[in-house]
């Protein structure tokens, strides 16, 4: 039975990435990582459900999701743009096969990055981040969610990668199996991998390639 959950404010974090708070249902838990299927509470859309991951601490008294918004596909996220604090969406129970298994390297791609938001947060909390690396690759710099909180995490190592802004510093994508034989030192860790369905397959594959233990590779599956 999905949840009908109050709005309380929302927030750019870039030019079409919306933070947005939610009511908590009381009881309703996740575990860092995990997503939901999300729909607006209002005639018309209650059935265009869409996947996304809570990036909020799971102590939080209220629900966070953190959501690249695309107007150009005048569909739920071009709503979820224009829609205002008050307004309700409903929410089903938590799922998800991202969750932290120990220290690693952490590669994201765009919007990929957040089933590692609630992660990373949680580890910084918890003084556990230590260890761990966020490798973020990004069309330009302006696309690079929350960078400022990545880089003052003390004792998270951050290496940020644009593709598309050749006379950006960050210039140097894409992640591929060159970029990684160039980055990675040990192919032993854990990698956790989120973004595009082909990024994914790719980095997976590569990092396979390289000698990486397939146990060791977190991906949504």
């Amino acid at each position: 039975m999905p949840h009908s959950v109050r709005i309380l404010d929302t927030e750019m974090v870039t030019h079409n990435v919306r933070r947005f708070r939610l009511e908590r249902p009381q009881g309703y838990d996740f575990t860092p990582g995990q997503a939901t299927e999300v729909a607006i509470d209002r005639d018309g859309w209650r059935e265009e459900k869409r996947p996304f991951t809570f990036t909020g601490l799971t102590d939080d008294p209220q629900l966070e999701f953190t959501i690249k918004i695309y107007p150009e596909h005048e569909g739920v996220t071009d709503a979820l743009g224009r829609i205002a604090a008050g307004e309700a969406l409903l929410i089903d129970a938590p799922w998800g096969t991202i969750r932290y298994k120990g220290p690693g390297t952490f590669i994201a791609g765009g919007a990929g990055l957040t089933p590692f938001i609630a992660i990373l947060r949680d580890l910084a909390r918890r003084g556990e981040i230590a260890g761990n690396r966020l490798v973020f690759s990004n069309k330009t710099e302006a696309d690079i969610i929350m960078r400022e909180t990545w880089e003052a995490m003390d004792g998270l190592d951050t290496l940020f990668v644009v593709t598309d802004e050749p006379e950006s510093p960050l210039s140097g994508g894409p992640v591929d199996r060159d970029f990684l034989e160039r980055h990675v030192a040990d192919f032993g860790q854990r990698f956790y991998v989120c973004g595009p369905d082909k990024m994914v397959a790719d980095i997976t594959s590569a990092l396979k390639a390289l000698g990486a233990d397939p146990d060791g590779l977190v991906f949504e599956e």
